[in-house]
């Protein structure tokens, strides 16, 4: 990705100091007002919302915006307005898509694919009336589809035991490794800076002034955020160790049928199978990357430095059994590429925008691996206005204070 040549010129700077053995002193740099730690969707969103504000703002990552193995990594993530009764997700969606649409619009290649997103129901499920209640009373679009509408619609899905299903337009793909890194070139350009640095954790101390890379650089702000998706555990162990769950997932693609453009995303939108409950998601062929299938249940626990990345057996074997009941054309398809990330939730499944409990200066953001891509505008703006703000106050649930330690997922 790009990044500014002040920036790459301070890194290598850096590293030719610590190369010579000066000490860790001569390698402090300017103070900043705001340090975000971790160049994810959330962590450059926050930066970048600092950076309009008018702050100067250092974002640092230790791989890099979107690299292989972050949670915000990879080719796609859904964008989509259903959530049941949790009406407050509704409302970000919405908010956060304009954002979207216009780093879009300004970006290389598209970011934001509005192929739309289908959700399918088996039976009259609580979510489903609910997120129609809540589409109604806020004024938004969602149209219902009984079995012949989807059938006419999409007859490449088998819908034998579908009873209805809730189609959202403008909604659909946003591309996750070139949304974030399109965003964070976007913030170098505006003035804010990039570095690839790997953050100590803090200590104990009453306040926190300056964070110190593992190089032995040092870094003082007037203020810090801490967004290190499933590194957030390794960064604050104390802390979040016991409220923040990375766990392991697999994601799966495979080839369309030759010449047939039926699962390409013309045709086809990112679709959501509420599956008794066993959610199963994927997307059309997006930049002919493959058809993608992925169940959305949390996985064993994970570490993200060590955990493997090679696909199960067995989940292959769901994959394919699933998508040749719901997907018949493509039950023989070859599988094209395969991935192990993490999730990276609260116990509930809420965010996390907090406030660090002893040191006012610094604000938290995390938990939102699943379904927090999407949000990624309004989850910057909201940890941005209580760094700006000492009166601000954080949404109750997404308060460090309703963080349980025991997982029970809510929020779907």
């Amino acid at each position: 990705m790009g990044i500014s040549r002040r920036a790459v010129l301070a890194g290598a700077a850096a590293a030719s100091a610590a190369a010579s053995g000066m000490p860790a002193a001569a390698l402090t740099g300017p103070s900043w007002d705001s340090i975000v730690v971790g160049a994810g969707v959330f962590g450059a969103w926050t930066a970048e919302q600092l950076r309009r504000a008018g702050q100067k703002v250092l974002l640092v990552d230790a791989w890099g915006p979107a690299h292989a193995r972050a949670s915000s990594g990879g080719e796609s993530r859904m964008t989509r307005s259903d959530y049941g009764a949790d009406d407050i997700y509704t409302r970000m969606a919405h908010a956060s898509l304009g954002q979207w649409q216009a780093l879009s619009a300004r970006a290389g290649l598209p970011i934001l694919n509005p192929c739309g997103v289908l959700f399918l129901f088996q039976n009259d499920e609580a979510y489903a009336r609910d997120s129609i209640a809540v589409h109604r009373r806020l004024g938004l679009p969602l149209a219902q589809l009984d079995r012949a509408g989807l059938q006419a619609r999409w007859p490449q899905i088998d819908i034998a035991d579908i009873a209805f299903g809730l189609h959202e337009t403008g909604f659909g793909a946003l591309m996750a490794r070139r949304a974030v890194q399109t965003l964070v070139e976007d913030f170098v350009r505006g003035g804010g800076e990039y570095r690839t640095a790997a953050i100590r954790p803090p200590g104990d101390g009453a306040r926190l002034d300056t964070l110190t890379t593992m190089a032995g650089e040092t870094l003082s702000a007037r203020q810090f955020v801490f967004a290190a998706g499933p590194w957030l555990p390794k960064l604050l162990p104390g802390l979040l160790g016991p409220r923040i769950f990375p766990t392991r997932q697999e994601v799966f693609f495979f080839r369309t049928p030759a010449g047939n453009d039926s699962f390409g995303a013309a045709r086809l939108p990112g679709w959501a199978d509420w599956n008794g409950g066993d959610i199963v998601y994927g997307f059309p062929d997006l930049e002919s990357r493959g058809f993608k299938i992925a169940q959305d249940a949390h996985g064993p626990a994970m570490d993200p430095d060590t955990g493997d990345r090679i696909v199960s057996a067995q989940g292959l074997e769901f994959a394919r059994r699933y998508m040749a009941r719901r997907f018949p054309a493509m039950a023989d398809a070859p599988l094209s590429e395969a991935r192990v990330c993490q999730y990276e939730n609260s116990a509930n499944g809420d965010f996390l925008i907090d406030r660090h409990p002893q040191w006012a200066n610094c604000v938290m953001v995390g938990g939102g691996s699943g379904h927090g891509f999407k949000h990624g505008p309004e989850v910057g703006r909201m940890a941005a206005a209580l760094l700006s703000d000492a009166a601000a106050r954080p949404e109750p649930r997404f308060s460090l204070a309703a963080k349980g330690v025991v997982q029970a997922r809510a929020v779907h």
